[in-house]
């Protein structure tokens, strides 16, 4: 490879590595955690509440500094349990094995995204 070829390619991983950053950080912050189990809302819980909640006795979801964490869970692989916590609209928690589904919302108001004349 010529030295032009490093040149490009550590261009491209600089922007790349620049917009994952401002996605990253600019990410709107969640406002409530909906809990779905076997495809029905369970229940929407505020963030800005710390909280725990007990989901059908299979799952223990913990709210607290902002931020969804699934606590405790009787699945055995317990893939759910060592997820990170979540906060940002659009992330969530699975838990498979006991149908199990908590994604965080951002306020029920929608925002102008532009106007066209």
């Amino acid at each position: 490879m010529k030295k032009r070829d490093y040149i490009l390619i550590g261009c491209i991983l600089l922007i790349a590595a620049v917009c994952a950053g401002f996605f990253l950080l600019t990410g709107k912050k969640a406002q409530e955690a909906v809990v779905t189990v076997d495809g029905e809302v369970y229940g929407t819980y505020s963030l800005a509440k710390d909280q725990t909640i007990e989901i059908q006795d299979g799952n223990r979801l913990r709210i607290q500094n902002g931020q969804a964490k699934m606590e405790w869970a009787d699945c055995p692989d317990q893939l759910c349990v060592h997820q990170k916590a979540i906060f940002r609209t659009g992330e969530s928690i699975i838990c498979l094995p006991n149908q199990v589904v908590v994604s965080v919302q951002g306020s029920k108001e929608s925002e102008l995204d532009g106007i066209v004349n």
